[in-house]
Formats: structure tokens, sequence, C-alpha cells
């Protein structure tokens, strides 16, 4: 309902007025599954916005960096898209009272790893913080990569990373044919080729609408356990 509002006129006002008027629009969106809210409720569709010039798009992984990320979205005179995975919304962590600000643009290091670069955003960024976990049981160090915001996207960090581990996958919610890792995985391979050990490697979901089913619509999408499994066979060569 509201595409032609958000594509065609918010997106595209700055650039029509020649920059001289600001657009200061948040739009708050929820996305994900995971909670048994079926087909229609549980699509992951920021890829597509990211193909509009004019929009930001902004996905929160953690409270702390949500609740810093929409104070920058606020304040930016710019139209901001700003994706919150329902799943999120049932997790607690630690938030200041006092005021902060988390910047757009800017991707975190979650953790540190020197084997295999992964990189993810929203609630797969959680998944993947316990995969590394496990990983680490067995001697293998991820670098995991919260992008936080995928445009503008910091893909200095991802690269440097890279660089360092040889190794890089992708992991997002959304469906995996068209999903914003291939734009990664691009941008990897063009930046960070001859570093590379084995092609960067992609998960994401089934290119199917979300079962209302817990068990199908949790093997609809990646998992601790697909990651795990993904980073063993990208460092196996499989």
């Amino acid at each position: 309902i509201a595409m032609d509002q958000i594509v065609n006129q918010a997106a595209k006002n700055r650039y029509m007025f020649g920059g001289k008027n600001a657009l200061p629009i948040v739009y708050r969106a929820a996305c994900g599954a995971g909670i048994s809210n079926a087909a229609q409720h549980t699509q992951s569709l920021e890829a597509w916005f990211t193909h509009v010039p004019g929009l930001k798009v902004v996905l929160p992984s953690n409270a702390y960096d949500a609740k810093g990320l929409l104070k920058s979205a606020i304040r930016d005179d710019n139209v901001v898209l700003f994706f919150e995975h329902k799943a999120l919304y049932r997790e607690r962590g630690h938030v200041p009272e006092g005021e902060y600000l988390v910047p757009l643009g800017v991707s975190d290091i979650k953790r540190s790893g020197h084997d295999v670069t992964l990189v993810t955003y929203s609630r797969q960024c959680q998944f993947a913080l316990k995969a590394a976990e496990q990983l680490a049981e067995d001697g293998v160090e991820v670098e995991v990569i919260d992008l936080r915001t995928l445009y503008p996207l910091d893909l200095d960090p991802v690269i440097q990373s890279v660089q360092k581990t040889n190794r890089a996958m992708v992991v997002h919610e959304a469906v995996r044919f068209g999903g914003f890792g291939g734009e990664i995985a691009s941008q990897i391979q063009e930046h960070a080729f001859d570093y590379l050990d084995a092609p960067v490697k992609r998960l994401g979901a089934a290119h199917s609408p979300v079962p209302f089913s817990e068990a199908l619509e949790f093997a609809s999408f990646p998992s601790v356990e697909t990651i795990t499994q993904g980073v063993r066979d990208l460092l196996q060569g499989i």
C-alpha cells in the first residue's frame, strides 16, 4: 500500500528538489520469521529497498544497537527504513538510560577471529555468535561482522577481515536467491579476490513462503546448526 509513497515520492524528493529540502522520515517495519506468524507476516524484504536511491536501510541485531541506531535515524535528514526483527522483541539486552547514538553506515565487529569472516545482520547475528562459540570449542575462530546498515554500506571492515581470514561467508534470513548476500559476496570478490582461499559462501532462506508449522518454519532459514556446518564446509572446501 505504501510502496508508491516510499519509493516514488519520499526516496526521490530531495533529488528532485536539488537537495534544498530535508526529509527526516523514519519508517519502522517489523520483519522476520521464527514466531509462527505464517507466510504473509514473516518476510524479510530489506534487499528490495537497497535498490532504491534515496533510502537508508537499517537492521539492528540487539537492543543496544536498536536504540542508538533509531536515534541516529530520527536525526538524519534522509529517509530511513528501520527493519525490526519480531523475534528480537522478545530478547533482553543492556540499554543505557542515558543519551547515546550508534551512527548509520558503520559496521561492527561483534567477535574477532582469524579463520573465517562471517558477515551478517539482524537476528542472524545472534545465531552467528552462538555458532562461533561452538566452533571455538574445536579451535575454529570466526570473526562475526554485523553490518547494521545495509545502505549506506560500510564495507571496509569486511574487506580488512577477509584479507586476514582468507575465507568469507554471508548469512541472512531473507531468501538466498537475489538476497543482499549476493551483493556482499560480489563486493568481496571485487575487492579481495586475491586474498580468498575459497569461494564466498552464502546462506539464506529457502525460495519458498515461510511455513506456519514451527518445524518447517525453522527448517526454512539459517540456524545455529546450519551456520556451524556451513563454516565447516567452507574450511573443508565443500
